[in-house]
């Protein structure tokens, strides 16, 4: 099978069982997607290094799209073998199209938790998976397979990550935090601005300017380019500065080691001195980041266009989208109750800029929520206000409304 894999263009490649721990929390989505899966292979393709740590990022951007076309062509190209064998197998798209109508992941498949356990990497402080040869320069594919292999895949004993923090350094919103702390927020508002949110965001532009004058004071001609080269040619990530700077791996980190103060001069200073639209969201960790490191970088406010759709899944993203440092000077606990089409119970505690979501009421309260499901969600898409929904009763409160704003300031949109 890995013979099969390697001549069909893989560069690394590597198996998992479906009943292995590492996938417990997507084995029902893998299921469910493919009733009869049995083996998981997980496989990578490596990606040019210089394209990705160019400062024109429509040559990074070719590369991830050449590269994710591989992987596609590969996938289809091993599928194809194995039916011919007698094997039943698939292989979910790299990253996208999504499944927009999901109410949880967008995605059919998380391919780096596959990757880590089929030994291929190790995921690194920048949540991306950095092979021991490679490093983070590949892209992943993953085929479900209903064939039992003879032996299995184990994780590397190892973390390639070397915590240089130069990931850190390059992020122009500040995502990665030198702690460990990940912005999933900010990342996905800059880096994806002209992906699926972003590109709500910007439709919601255009429909609410009366005339071209009303659009282009809110969006400009380069803004307007950019967006019509993604919907031509594939959408376009802004920065993956995390990729381009990292030096991990043993066919990358040859020049680190040889000379540190050249490879900060000639990779990562160039990102971080590029004058920029940093797309944030108004009032963000992010918007104080860019302004506070890169001054000379243009702040662009925006919405991320993330919605969500269900109560479930307003849960699920409340720590994706937490702002720590909006939180600094925050403790508190928090129980909502939500009535109506949804039922549900959650309790939210604001401490020390951590917050963790927990299912049902627990402890003492300082502030109270009760909601009529739908009104919440209308409430959260903006689409009604609040003084309505507390004047008809569907959402009432008890506590301090300080508390009330607080917790508000820690979720802009």
């Amino acid at each position: 099978m890995r013979n099969l894999c390697l001549h069909a263009g893989v560069d690394d490649v590597g198996f998992v069982s479906i009943d292995r721990n590492e996938l417990g929390d997507q084995r029902a989505e893998i299921l469910n997607l493919f009733p009869e899966a049995r083996t998981l292979i997980s496989f990578v393709c490596k990606m040019n290094r210089e394209p990705l740590r160019s400062t024109a990022r429509s040559i990074a951007n070719t590369e991830f799209h050449h590269v994710v076309d591989n992987v596609t062509h590969i996938g289809h190209e091993i599928v194809k073998k194995l039916e011919e064998q007698g094997i039943k197998a698939l292989n979910p798209p790299a990253g996208f199209p999504m499944e927009q109508e999901s109410t949880g992941n967008p995605w059919v498949i998380s391919h780096k938790p596959i990757a880590v356990a089929a030994g291929l990497g190790q995921m690194g402080i920048h949540r991306n998976v950095i092979h021991p040869k490679f490093g983070n320069f590949i892209l992943l594919g993953t085929i479900l397979t209903n064939a039992d292999m003879t032996s299995q895949s184990q994780p590397i004993d190892y973390n390639p990550c070397l915590e240089c923090k130069l990931c850190v350094a390059a992020c122009p919103v500040g995502a990665i935090g030198a702690d460990g702390h990940f912005n999933f927020s900010a990342c996905y508002t800059h880096n994806y601005r002209e992906f699926s949110g972003g590109f709500t965001d910007w439709v919601e532009k255009i429909t609410d300017s009366k005339n071209s004058k009303a659009y282009k004071d809110k969006v400009n001609d380069a803004e307007t380019a950019s967006m019509w080269q993604s919907l031509s040619f594939g959408a376009s990530y802004k920065a993956a500065y995390c990729l381009s700077v990292c030096p991990a791996g043993e066919d990358v980190i040859g020049e680190f080691l040889e000379d540190r103060k050249t490879f900060l001069k000639d990779v990562v200073k160039p990102l971080q001195d590029k004058s920029e639209m940093v797309y944030v969201v108004p009032n963000s960790d992010a918007e104080d980041h860019v302004k506070k490191r890169f001054p000379h970088k243009q702040v662009r406010p925006v919405s991320n266009g993330l919605r969500s759709k269900s109560i479930k899944a307003f849960l699920q993203v409340l720590p994706h989208m937490f702002q720590r440092n909006q939180a600094k000077d925050l403790a508190a606990t928090y129980h909502f109750t939500f009535t109506g089409e949804e039922n549900a119970q959650a309790t939210v505690i604001i401490q020390n800029k951590t917050l963790t979501v927990k299912k049902g009421h627990i402890g003492n309260p300082d502030f109270q929520l009760i909601a009529d499901s739908q009104t919440w969600i209308q409430l959260m898409a903006k689409e009604t206000g609040v003084l309505s929904a507390v004047m008809s009763g569907k959402i009432r409160t008890k506590g301090p409304l300080k508390l009330f704003k607080a917790f508000s300031r820690c979720f802009p949109s």
